[in-house]
Order: C-alpha cells, then sequence, then structure tokens
C-alpha cells in the first residue's frame, strides 16, 4: 500500500507456482489471456510485466518477448523474462529482443549453487534490487546469497562460456542411448528420444513405455521402487490410459559419467522380474455413505475438513469441502481400508490430498499424503446430521416489500 503501481500484469500460460515471490510482496496480479488482454491492463499502476518462458513466448508466438516488449518498452513499464530452466545465452537473446531483466536459476542448466542465480538487464533495476536484497535490510533480506554461492556463481559462469555444449549434448545422449539398448532387449518394451526444441530445459530425454497388463507393474510402481531402494534413481512416470501404457521418462542432462550404467541395470533388473496379477478388491467391510466431519493435524496446526461421500461397491465418488475450497473427491474401500483422494487447486498449482486410512466403526484414521508438503494425519468420523425436514415455499410474484 501507498505505492503509486501496484499491479503485476502475467499472462495466464506464464502463471506457475514460482510466481508466489512476486504475490508475496503485496502487489495485485492481472492475469490476462491474450495479447489484446495484456495491451488493455496496461495503465498507469502496472509495476511490472512477468512471462516465464515457454512455447507462449517462443519468436513468432503470441507472447514472443519481441512482442511484450513493443508493449512495455514504449510505456516505460519493466519487464521480467523468467529463463530459469534456459540455457544461458550470451549475448542475451531476450534482452535482444527487447526485455528489462531476465533471471536464471543458478542450479539447472548452468550448474551452480542451488542458491544462487543471475538477474541480467537494466542496471538501474538491478541496482533497486540490489538495494533492496541482503547484505541491506529491505524486503529482500530473507532471500540472502551468502559470499561463497556468489563465487560459486560466478565460477559456474565462467566454466560455461568455455565449456564444449556441442560434445555435452552427444555425451547426454550417449547415456540414453546405453540405456535404451539395455531396455529394448527386453520383449513389450518400447524406446522413444525426445529432444528439446528450445532453450528451455535443455536435454534430451529417453521415454520406456509397455504395457501395463502383460507386465502387472506400472511406470508410478518402477519409479517408486526406484526412488525408495538403493541405489536411489529419480525419474519421471506416468501412465496414457488413452493409449493403454505406462511409462518412465529419463532426462540425461545431470547425469555423471557411470550413471547411465547403474541406471540400465536397475531398471533391467526391475522390468524383467515377474509380478503378480491384480487381485480381485476386497468386499468393502461397510458402506461409508454419508457426511464425515474430519479433524487434520498438520505439523504446527490443525484444521476441520468435511467429506461428503456416495459408494457405489468399491467406490467412492463426493465432495471435499477444504480450507480454501470445495472440491471433488475420488476413491476406494477394500475391507476395512479406505483411500480418498483430491487436490486443492490454484492456479498453475497444486496440493494433492491422499487419504489412506482405516475403518472402524464410524471413524477413519490414518495418514494424508500431501506431495511435496510430505503428510498430515486425520481422523473422519461419519456425521449423523440430516438437518430439518421442510417444505419449500416457491412465491407467485415479486415482494413488495423489503
Amino acid at each position: 500500500t501507498g505505492f503509486d503501481k501496484t499491479e503485476v500484469v502475467i499472462p495466464r500460460s506464464s502463471r506457475n507456482s514460482y510466481d508466489h515471490a512476486i504475490r508475496n510482496i503485496g502487489v495485485t496480479i492481472i492475469t490476462v489471456n491474450t495479447p489484446e488482454e495484456l495491451e488493455k491492463a496496461l495503465n498507469p499502476g502496472t509495476a511490472m510485466i512477468y512471462v516465464m518462458t515457454g512455447n507462449d513466448t517462443q519468436p513468432g508466438n503470441r507472447f514472443a518477448i519481441e512482442k511484450i516488449a513493443a508493449l512495455a518498452n514504449p510505456r516505460n513499464i519493466p519487464f521480467l523474462v523468467d529463463a530459469a530452466a534456459e540455457d544461458l545465452t550470451i549475448p542475451n537473446v531476450h534482452l535482444q529482443a527487447g526485455a528489462t531483466v531476465v533471471a536464471y536459476s543458478g542450479g539447472k542448466a548452468i550448474c551452480g549453487p542451488q542458491c544462487a542465480g543471475l538477474l541480467l538487464g537494466r542496471k538501474d533495476i538491478l541496482m533497486s534490487a540490489w538495494q533492496a536484497s541482503s547484505p541491506h535490510h529491505g524486503t529482500g533480506r530473507d532471500n540472502k546469497v551468502g559470499k561463497e554461492e556468489m563465487m560459486g556463481m560466478l565460477a559456474a559462469v565462467e566454466a560455461w562460456v568455455k565449456r564444449d555444449h556441442e560434445e555435452k549434448y552427444r555425451t547426454w545422449l550417449g547415456y540414453l542411448d546405453t540405456i535404451s539398448k539395455r531396455v529394448s532387449a527386453i520383449s513389450g518394451i518400447k524406446t522413444t528420444l525426445r529432444e528439446p526444441a528450445d532453450l528451455n530445459n535443455r536435454s534430451p530425454v529417453l521415454i520406456i513405455s509397455w504395457d501395463p497388463e502383460k507386465f502387472n507393474v506400472t511406470g508410478p510402481d518402477i519409479a517408486e521402487m526406484l526412488a525408495t531402494t538403493q541405489p536411489r534413481i529419480a525419474l519421471h512416470s506416468g501412465n496414457n490410459e488413452q493409449e493403454g501404457t505406462t511409462s518412465l521418462r529419463i532426462t540425461s542432462g545431470q547425469m555423471q559419467p557411470g550413471n547411465d550404467k547403474l541406471v540400465a541395470d536397475r531398471i533391467c533388473d526391475l522390468l524383467s522380474k515377474k509380478y503378480p496379477e491384480p487381485k480381485e478388491m476386497d468386499a468393502p467391510a461397510a458402506d461409508i455413505t454419508g457426511r464425515w466431519a474430519v479433524d487434520i493435524e498438520f505439523y504446527s496446526s490443525k484444521s476441520q475438513h468435511t467429506f461428503i461421500l456416495e459408494q457405489d461397491g468399491n467406490w467412492i465418488q463426493g465432495s471435499h469441502k477444504g480450507d480454501f475450497s470445495f472440491r471433488e473427491m475420488a476413491g476406494t474401500i477394500e475391507g476395512n481400508q479406505v483411500k480418498l483422494s483430491s487436490s486443492e487447486r490454484m492456479i498453475a498449482d497444486n496440493v494433492p490430498f491422499i487419504f489412506s486410512g482405516t475403518l472402524s466403526g464410524d471413524t477413519i484414521a490414518g495418514q494424508i499424503y500431501l506431495g511435496e508438503y510430505i503428510n498430515a494425519t486425520f481422523t473422519a468420523r461419519k456425521n449423523d446430521y440430516r438437518g430439518a425436514r421442510r417444505k419449500v415455499r416457491y412465491p407467485k410474484g415479486q415482494p413488495l416489500a423489503t
């Protein structure tokens, strides 16, 4: 409050889970869907335009950097490009296209310190950012970057400009080729190589896919085994219900020499095993249709939620009233084991709520999986309150008095 410029304009395709950093300072976010909406949103109260690089910001596309710069620069509105996951370009392609400032992550493509980064662009804006940051006592004091990280970032940039990037890319392709040849020897396994088309996340990706009904195991199953047993391996996984396939996705951009052979060995070992066919679901121990009062314990707080559930055999559908929204819920009951899932959604972000509990009488108790926010516990109690029964009178005309 108290400032003349309090609005930041962001295209919807650029809204993301990291724009908390902008919202946290108290500005009003104006989300726009088209270039025309963006132009209409610009006014004397606009503090900045923000975009995260992606398909929409590529040259010639609707929110291309040069198109936004043509709107921002004549109005003297700062234009920030978030290129966190991009390869660093020198001279910088975004500044050449008219951006005011461009930001890079230190710990992604540049392979520098995770808690450092680069902010490049117009000196007056950068000096203002410096004044607000550590070692000064402005709003950015809490985002302190130590001198060790600063020197590490400098070393990373110096190494970046000397690196043979084409040779590095060929090395990454070689890692994936090693893995692909090994796993392709397993009957029923298909591999696909995807190469990046632009500067964002510029690393090749190997997709390993199969029919889960033939292997009796899914990509998420294999990924969880790799993540929870030694040596631990992190990779993406998913299911394509439309194609009837399941998959693993391996990105080689951060792999080190020898990792390819280790990954190939681990995946081949797991995909070569025989897994039992899925068994029939156990009959439900009870009908949990109804309204449930849910007490949730987070690490340092408690909250009260509500479930409204309908049961059809083993399958559950219904609604979940949380702290901030009312959303759909679905799940299963097998014996006395209840699993329910909903998602707290907001623009470009979400928090999963996956409940796993044991039914005992009119109580379900257990754990909640919250994705990156780890866990919470819950106890749900069935509520027999049905509300008062009353007839509804439909008025025959407009009220004559208020």
